[in-house]
């Protein structure tokens, strides 16, 4: 982690000496035009608004099963998820957050994309969602968003991520993908996505960065990637994740990163927990 936040601060000190450029006086600063040497960069504010909205249909997102945009009861317990999450990021001073499983099918990019949603329905906090899973990527097929670039194109300085993300509210931005890369691991481990990230959290400057990363034992992708994220909520399936495979996730994921959380995930009871039946239950 230590890396990122070293490239983090290096981003950040080169927009400070493009902002020390700007002319602060004198006619064309006032009608907003800078000289042509000197970069125009967009506030923050800008950088946001600029940024393709995510258009779905409230059929989309019942088909989705994406319930936490439809609130009362079934979006609970995606409403208390982000309340832990945040609630322990701010606590240890965490930001950039790995969403990883032991296997596939645990239901970990759904419940990225609930968080995602929940965190809309907070303006307050700003928030990123990265798609990484490079070799079987879901998120946009799942929110039914059409593409024309990904996240690969964003990691190897093909595209702006301002020209390919899309916002949902005002606080949330999303990166997606839009197929599988040629070269998965190579790309998540290498400096690159490393300098790439950090220039997108400079450039966003969010509260959080949620990563949907790929499952823990079926590539080695996640293994060079790991150390450079704060923590890492693993997602297991009910009855279905078995407890050597859970417990074979912890003991990668204790030798990488800091595990933050259990989430059980399709799970059809929590004996009350809160007051409500839900399908996920945080440890």
């Amino acid at each position: 982690m230590d890396r990122l936040q070293t490239a983090i601060e290096k981003a950040r000190e080169q927009r400070a000496e493009v902002l020390k450029q700007r002319p602060t006086n004198g006619p064309l600063t006032d009608v907003g035009f800078l000289p042509e040497t000197v970069e125009h960069l967009p506030s923050r504010e800008e950088i946001w608004q600029g940024l393709q909205s995510v258009d779905m249909t409230a059929r989309a997102l019942r088909d989705l099963r994406l319930m936490s945009n439809q609130g009362g009861s079934q979006s609970v317990p995606y409403d208390l998820l982000r309340t832990r999450v945040l609630h322990q990021a701010r606590q240890n001073g965490w930001r950039h957050i790995g969403i990883v499983s032991p296997t596939a099918a645990c239901g970990k990019t759904t419940a990225a994309a609930n968080l995602a949603f929940a965190f809309s329905h907070q303006p307050e906090v700003r928030m990123l969602l990265l798609d990484l899973d490079l070799r079987r990527p879901r998120l946009a097929g799942m929110m039914g968003q059409k593409i024309e670039t990904g996240m690969e194109d964003v990691l190897l300085g093909r595209v702006p991520f301002t020209e390919h993300a899309r916002r949902m509210g005002n606080n949330v931005a999303i990166g997606f993908n839009n197929g599988a890369s040629e070269r998965p691991s190579e790309l998540l481990q290498s400096i690159q996505t490393e300098e790439r990230i950090a220039e997108i959290t400079e450039q966003f400057d969010p509260d959080l960065v949620l990563i949907d990363l790929p499952p823990m034992m079926s590539t080695d992708d996640n293994f060079g990637f790991l150390s450079k994220v704060d923590a890492v909520l693993l997602m297991v399936a009910a009855e279905e994740s078995s407890n050597e495979q859970i417990e074979v996730a912890l003991r990668q994921l204790g030798e990488l990163t800091t595990v933050m959380g259990i989430v059980l995930n399709k799970c059809r009871h929590t004996g009350g927990a809160y007051g409500y039946d839900s399908k996920y239950y945080y440890s």
